[in-house]
């Protein structure tokens, strides 16, 4: 039985596993997006958003878990400067995954993971979205109000 056993094991010995997520996290913040399958960008997700959680505290204490837990320091000095001030207020939820189908050999589900406050065009297409609601829902009370008038 595995009653509350978590994490996934993703056929790896533990220091393996743990040298594997090491290595997707510094591939992620270093690129900002990967291609992965969809299990090891789930437990990933697990993995790194805490460490962006230190990262935000700023605090040297916080500097010496992260490079304990990545082991490449020109990642940690970007981590700490630049993408710590885009995420800024941002209370969790640092990472998006895609889920983007299909691979042709094994037909392992693959997807992308990604920084949230990095992949402009997602941000621009959400930003544009909102603005077309918004003039929606003006054009919509503009029409009420005159209906009202016209009454």
């Amino acid at each position: 039985m595995r009653h509350r056993v978590q994490g996934r094991k993703l056929k790896r010995t533990a220091s393996h596993r743990n040298a594997l997520l090491r290595n997707l996290s510094v591939s992620l913040l270093k690129h900002k997006r990967i291609k992965t399958t969809a299990e090891k960008a789930k437990e990933l997700r697990g993995f790194i958003e805490p460490i962006i959680t230190k990262a935000r505290k700023g605090d040297l204490h916080n500097m010496r878990l992260v490079m304990d837990s990545l082991k490449d320091k020109a990642v940690v000095k970007e981590l700490f400067t630049d993408i710590v001030s885009h995420i800024g207020e941002r209370a969790g939820g640092y990472t998006r995954i895609t889920r983007i189908g299909r691979r042709l050999g094994d037909g392992a589900e693959m997807a992308f993971i990604e920084l949230v406050d990095f992949n402009t065009l997602v941000n621009d297409r959400a930003a544009a979205r909102k603005d077309e609601k918004e003039a929606a829902k003006s054009e919509k009370a503009a029409k009420e109000a005159e209906a009202a008038q016209a009454q």
